[in-house]
């Protein structure tokens, strides 16, 4: 199986300090509709992995917040992709859960689900914790720098896990995967 996770906010749609709140405020990243459909045309299972702790907060209901995923599926199914599901975790840091990342809960779960292994795994994420995350279960790291991407790349590529792969958005990611040989496609540095 060829397993790829992805983080939300950031990397699918743009994200906010305030939190994402409602479908209004969900808005794709350009190209990133696109890349979810490049990578299922490709065989490639793609899901998503969330913290969504404004739920705790009470800044936003589950039913707000599968309005927003439904607004998400119905743009990637009209791009031509599939997301073939949706792990979140409604906790804050402080509940001291198995699933927020960077804690693996959610991961192990997505890759015990599909039967995939860790190793072949993509998580892709604008955060440490995302990185972090899939480096726990070793599967395989990547950044954008889209979201806080390039606040994570300034202020933590001494933490990045080893290997940890490096692109502009989404689309640069689903590019290079599908089409690995095309120099300008080549992950960042």
């Amino acid at each position: 199986m060829k397993l790829i996770i992805l983080d939300r906010d950031g990397v699918i749609n743009h994200d906010s300090d305030k939190f994402i709140k409602s479908t209004e405020e969900w808005q794709p990243i350009d190209g990133s509709m696109d890349a979810i459909a490049f990578l299922t045309q490709a065989d490639y299972t793609v899901v998503v992995a969330t913290n969504q702790s404004g739920i705790a907060r009470g800044y936003f209901s589950v039913h707000t917040l599968n309005e927003m995923h439904n607004k998400m599926h119905k743009l990637v199914r009209q791009a031509g992709g599939e997301i073939s599901g949706i792990w979140f975790c409604p906790h804050m840091a402080d509940h001291h859960c198995d699933c927020r990342k960077p804690k693996a809960g959610m991961i192990l779960d997505i890759l015990d689900r599909f039967q995939a292994v860790a190793s072949e795994t993509y998580l892709v994420g604008d955060s440490l914790r995302d990185l972090q995350a899939i480096d726990t279960v070793g599967g395989k790291a990547v950044l954008v720098k889209t979201g806080k991407g390039m606040k994570t790349l300034e202020k933590d590529s001494d933490k990045l896990p080893a290997n940890t792969l490096i692109f502009d958005d989404l689309l640069a990611f689903a590019k290079y995967l599908v089409h690995p040989n095309q120099p300008s496609q080549n992950p960042s540095e």
